[in-house]
């Protein structure tokens, strides 16, 4: 529909008005009714998006960082990519969780809680497959881990918080610590059922084996740095540092190109009024300097350079030989 009237629908509307079918204030009121959004109590969404994308560069760092690191340690092709960044609840995470899993409770230090790294079984038995020897293939039927099996499993665990430590160095100094590996996903209670998480889900390719890797980070972890997850708080520091850089840039061209007063003293004495009243041509003054000592350089005021009292090019000139202790 055009948004200009015709005449006719004018007219009509004239009509409409002189009796009475229809008010202003009825017009009024359709115009001023606001729009309606559906929000879900039950799913409050607490992250914006903008936070989400911020999550979603740090882990896209450390997936990349993942993959080097099997690879070196392995010995065997690996890839590690980011697959999605969402928020949910936590008892969907939990609820959709197999039997065994592995699943590390992370202390996020220094915030306070907890955090979780779930890893797919067959990607943590391919892992350990090849750290025992093998071709790193996972087995066909699932069985529970041996306590050798976990305490590979948290060296590797450890590793990986490294690389988690150093993804988080824009935004935060943290220093995630493992606390304890679980095999049973109803021992984790981190969080109320309802409580609002962020998931990021990693697919890990271990030579030929394939399975998901998800961490979870409950909101009112991150809560007290929501702030700093912002592409418009992580970016503005990201300029502040290069305007930084630039300014420190300008002012070291500037300061290259300052000019200083230079001067080569060839020694000091004392003389009273009358002497130097009485001075003639040929007379003789002792400066207390023998002739191969070495002279003193000032730079300003400050005394920064030795030297020695030559020619170049029919020019008097003095050699730098030392640079003073006092003068650095």
């Amino acid at each position: 529909m055009s948004d200009i009237l015709s005449q006719r629908e004018i007219d009509d509307l004239l009509n409409a008005f002189i009796s009475g079918e229809v008010s202003i204030s009825d017009i009024q009121e359709q115009t001023q009714e606001k729009k309606i959004s559906v929000y879900d109590f039950r799913r409050p969404k607490k992250f914006a998006k903008d936070q989400l994308r911020t999550l979603q560069v740090i882990h896209e760092n450390m997936a990349r960082l993942l993959g080097s690191y099997f690879s070196g340690v392995l010995r065997v092709y690996c890839q590690v990519e980011l697959v999605s960044v969402e928020p949910q609840t936590y008892s969907e995470f939990i609820n959709s969780l197999p039997d065994p899993v592995v699943m590390s409770i992370i202390e996020f230090k220094p915030l306070k809680g907890s955090i979780i790294l779930e890893i797919s079984t067959n990607v943590v038995y391919a892992i350990i497959d090849r750290m025992l020897g093998g071709i790193g293939l996972a087995p066909e039927k699932v069985r529970n881990f041996t306590e050798i099996e976990i305490v590979l499993i948290e060296r590797i665990v450890r590793q990986i918080l490294q690389i988690m430590n150093n993804s988080w160095s824009n935004i935060i100094d943290a220093d995630f610590k493992l606390e304890q590996i679980e095999t049973n996903a109803q021992f984790a209670q981190l969080a109320s059922p309802n409580e609002t998480i962020a998931i990021i889900t990693l697919d890990a390719h271990i030579g030929d084996v394939q399975g998901m890797m998800n961490i979870c980070i409950p909101y009112l972890v991150i809560e007290p740095i929501i702030n700093q997850l912002s592409s418009r708080y992580w970016f503005s520091e990201q300029y502040a540092d290069e305007n930084d850089r630039k300014l420190a840039d300008v002012l070291a061209s500037q300061i290259e190109t300052t000019e200083l007063e230079l001067k080569a003293v060839l020694g000091k004495t004392e003389i009273n009024v009358k002497d130097l009243l009485e001075l003639q041509v040929g007379d003789v003054i002792n400066l207390g300097k023998k002739v191969d000592e070495d002279i003193s350089v000032y730079v300003g005021e400050m005394e920064k350079f030795t030297g020695v009292v030559g020619l170049k090019d029919r020019n008097l000139a003095v050699q730098i030989t030392s640079l003073c202790e006092r003068g650095n």
